[in-house]
């Protein structure tokens, strides 16, 4: 008695794959979805770091008068401004976000009390963001390690660095991370976010005249 075997097709003009044999058709075309994906992802990031308020200069003049709203909303902040070996004042950060986040800002570095020179912030992060703001941000600086840590320039925030909110007692709260403390006071809008994770600083010293 003879018998029969059926042979699964796996021509290509049938259009059939073998049991168990990749689909390579499947494949590239997965492939050339993600690159899409990926395109659309770097568009997106340009675009929020094009919206977000554009970088200002500031002068001591602005510096002290955020010195002075941040000392009146904790009268505590006097003794981080007076006892901190450096700190770095950006009096207003643009920052807008749905889902990713984009800020940007200009401030001015002091040591021990002189103004030394000058810094850009910048910023791109992903994650749980909601609204928009304008925010005034404080480094201080512990000591001249620390300071000279952000003066060589490159500075960079890790993720997980976050922020205190300047509110009543706000002082209080704040310590120091490997050298380093923030505050920020929101100006307005709407953020569920305190992290300043992923901020990146440069730096220009101010030439003596």
């Amino acid at each position: 008695m003879s018998s029969i075997c059926s042979v699964p097709k796996t021509m290509k003009d049938d259009g059939v794959v073998g049991a168990g044999q990749p689909d390579y058709r499947e494949t590239k075309n997965f492939g050339g979805r993600m690159k899409h994906l990926a395109m659309i992802g770097m568009m997106v990031l340009f675009a929020v770091v094009a919206t977000v308020q554009p970088i200002s200069a500031h002068s001591d003049e602005d510096v002290q008068e955020v010195i002075k709203k941040f000392e009146e909303g904790d009268p505590g902040m006097q003794a981080w401004f007076k006892e901190a070996y450096g700190y770095v004042v950006f009096p207003a950060v643009g920052k807008g976000a749905i889902g990713i986040g984009g800020a940007r800002g200009k401030g001015l570095v002091y040591e021990q009390g002189n103004l030394v020179g000058r810094s850009i912030l910048t910023a791109v992060t992903i994650g749980f963001q909601l609204g928009g703001q304008e925010f005034s941000e404080v480094i201080f600086f512990k000591d001249k390690t620390a300071f000279d840590d952000f003066t060589r320039g490159n500075f960079e925030f890790g993720g997980q660095v976050s922020a205190v909110a300047l509110t009543t007692g706000a002082s209080a709260a704040l310590a120091y991370n490997d050298g380093v403390a923030v505050v920020t006071a929101t100006k307005g809008g709407l953020m569920y976010e305190a992290s300043v994770g992923g901020q990146k600083f440069d730096y220009e010293k101010i030439e003596k005249q």
